[in-house]
């Protein structure tokens, strides 16, 4: 993961924490399921880096969404 601090990576970080805690999951749960670290989870939702296309595919495939659907940020204001 590339280290940064964009809007997009606030606003893709803010997503996957609402997704993951919309179903009541840890982010523990989250990262077991998406074979990640709970630590990169974290940095992920608070926007600390920039998750490559793989990292969110697996974060997709956890929650059962199409990555389209995860990375669709365009409506969310920070």
């Amino acid at each position: 993961m590339v280290m940064g601090t964009n809007n997009l990576d606030k606003k893709i970080g803010l997503k996957i924490k609402l997704e993951r805690t919309k179903r009541g999951w840890s982010q523990e749960k989250l990262a077991e399921l998406s074979a990640l670290s709970k630590n990169s989870i974290g940095i992920i939702e608070r926007g600390e880096s920039s998750p490559s296309i793989t990292t969110l595919e697996k974060i997709a495939l956890a929650f059962g969404i199409p990555l389209p659907d995860l990375v669709d940020v365009a409506k969310f204001e920070l």
